[in-house]
C-alpha cells in the first residue's frame, strides 16, 4: 500500500445524547443531529428538541468536534416558522454549520451568518451544481450513486478552476461511506408517501422498502415470492475495504449514515473508519486490518454490505432477510442506579433476564457512550456470586461514571 498524505475528517451520525458522546469518543471530528420535525430521521430518530441544541453544541466544542444541524427535508409555508425558531437558537448555540437541501433554509441561514451544507437530498451529480451552490455554501455532499471517477473528476475541477465557496474558501466535497442506501436516487422517494402518506422526503419514511414482496399475474391471480429477495431493500455502504480508493478521489468529508441507530453502532462505525482513515495516512492499510474491522462493522446493525455504486456497480445489490444482520446483539437486562467514584463501582438493578459472572455487558448513557465489559467479579445483593436474575441488585466494577437510568445489555451472538 502506497503512503497516502490525507487531511479528511469523519462525520459521525447522532440520534440522541449518548450517540453524541458515542461519537466523540470515538473519534469523530464531527457529528450531524437533527431535532423537532424538519430533517429526514424525524420518524425513526426524532431524539432531540430545540431545547438539546445548547447541549449537544456544548459537549461537542468541549472535546474539539464540531456540531452540525441537519434540517433538509422539503418545507412548507407552515414549516417557516418553526425553521426561524431552530435556526435562531442554532446561532445563538454557535452551531457550526446546517445541513439543508431547501433554499428556503438556504436563505435564512445567510440572513443570519450561519454556514450552510448542502444535502445529499440536493442530488448533487456534476460539477456545474456545485459551482452553482458555491454562492451558497463552502460545502456539497454529493449523490450517493456517482462513481470514482465521477467524484474524483469534480475534486479535480474544483481545485483546478479554483472554485472556492460563499466564504472565499476552496469548496469542500463530502461523500457517505458508510451505512443505509435508498432505492431511490439521493433518497427521492415517494413510495411511503403513496402508501401511507407519510412522506420519506419530509422524514418520515416508513420503509415499505425493507418489506418482501410478491409479484401477482393480473388475469390469474397467481402470486410469486420475488426471487426470494427484498428486491427494494439494498444492502448497506460498506467501504472499509476500499477507502483508500475512496480517499483517493480527492474528498474531504467522509460521512456516515445511521441517525436512527443505537450508541453501539456509531461507536463501533466510526472507530473503525477513524483506524482506517489513520491506517491510510500512515500507510499501513492492510487486508488482515480491513478484515477485522469488517468483523467489528458485521457485528453492529447492518442489512449485509455492498460497495456501494463508487466502484462502477450498475445494479444495486439486495438483502435476503429483514430487520438486522449483525453478528452480535444486545439484550436489555438492568438500569444505572448509583457510582461509587471511590472504587470505581457501578450499582445496577436487574429488571429482566439474568446475567453470569464472565458475561459481555455493554453499558449505554449519555456521559460515556458507549462501553463494553467483561463482568468479572460480579457481587449479588451484597455478596460475590456467579449468577443474578431478575429483581437483584448487583454492583460490578465500571471505569466511567453509572448515571441512574443508564442501560445494561449483554451482549450474545446474534444466532445463539
Amino acid at each position: 500500500m502506497t503512503k497516502s498524505k490525507t487531511k479528511v475528517k469523519l462525520l459521525a451520525p447522532a440520534g440522541s445524547m449518548d450517540c453524541v458522546t458515542a461519537a466523540i469518543n470515538a473519534g469523530a471530528d464531527a457529528i450531524y443531529f437533527g431535532v423537532e420535525q424538519l430533517n429526514m430521521r424525524t420518524r425513526s430518530s426524532g431524539g432531540f428538541s430545540i431545547g438539546d441544541i445548547k447541549e449537544v453544541v456544548r459537549i461537542c466544542h468541549a472535546s474539539g468536534v464540531k456540531a452540525y444541524l441537519t434540517l433538509n427535508t422539503i418545507m412548507y409555508d407552515h414549516d417557516l416558522r418553526l425553521l426561524q425558531l431552530i435556526l435562531k437558537e442554532a446561532r445563538e448555540q454557535g452551531i457550526d454549520a446546517v445541513i439543508a437541501a431547501d433554499v428556503s433554509v438556504f436563505q435564512q441561514c445567510m440572513a443570519l451568518g450561519i454556514p450552510v451544507h448542502v444535502s445529499t437530498q440536493a442530488n448533487i451529480s456534476n460539477l456545474a451544481a456545485v459551482e452553482f451552490y458555491a454562492r451558497f455554501s463552502d460545502l456539497v455532499v454529493l449523490a450517493r450513486e456517482l462513481t470514482f471517477q465521477q467524484i474524483a473528476h469534480i475534486t479535480s475541477e474544483i481545485k483546478r478552476k479554483d472554485i472556492r465557496g460563499v466564504s472565499g474558501e476552496p469548496m469542500q466535497v463530502e461523500i457517505f461511506v458508510h451505512g443505509a442506501l435508498c432505492m431511490a436516487v439521493s433518497g427521492k422517494c415517494y413510495l411511503s408517501l403513496h402508501s401511507q402518506w407519510a412522506s420519506a422526503n419530509r422524514g418520515a419514511c416508513v420503509q415499505n422498502c425493507r418489506r418482501p414482496y410478491k409479484v401477482a399475474d393480473a388475469e390469474t391471480g397467481e402470486e410469486l415470492l420475488i426471487d426470494n429477495e427484498y428486491i427494494m431493500s439494498p444492502k448497506d455502504l460498506c467501504t472499509i475495504g476500499i477507502l483508500d480508493q475512496v480517499i483517493e478521489t480527492g474528498v474531504d468529508v467522509l460521512k456516515i449514515e445511521g441517525r436512527s441507530k443505537g450508541a453501539d453502532y456509531v461507536f463501533e462505525t466510526t472507530s473503525c473508519y477513524k483506524e482506517a482513515i489513520a491506517s491510510i495516512e500512515a500507510g499501513t492499510y492492510t487486508p488482515d486490518k480491513k478484515t477485522v474491522w469488517l468483523n467489528r462493522l458485521n457485528a453492529v446493525y447492518n442489512r449485509g454490505f455492498w460497495e456501494g455504486y463508487y466502484a462502477g456497480h450498475s445494479t444495486g445489490e439486495w438483502t435476503s432477510t429483514p430487520g438486522s444482520s449483525a453478528t452480535e446483539k444486545k439484550i436489555y437486562v438492568a438500569k444505572g442506579v448509583k457510582y461509587y467514584g471511590k472504587i470505581g463501582v457501578g450499582e445496577f438493578d436487574i429488571e429482566t433476564g439474568s446475567l453470569e459472572q464472565g458475561d459481555i455487558v455493554m453499558l449505554i448513557g449519555n456521559a460515556h457512550g458507549m462501553v463494553k465489559m467483561k463482568l468479572e467479579p460480579l457481587m449479588v445483593n451484597g455478596q460475590p456470586s456467579e449468577k443474578a436474575k431478575k429483581g437483584d441488585k448487583i454492583t460490578i466494577p465500571v471505569a466511567t461514571k453509572v448515571a441512574p437510568g443508564d442501560k445494561l445489555y449483554k451482549i450474545t451472538e446474534a444466532n445463539a
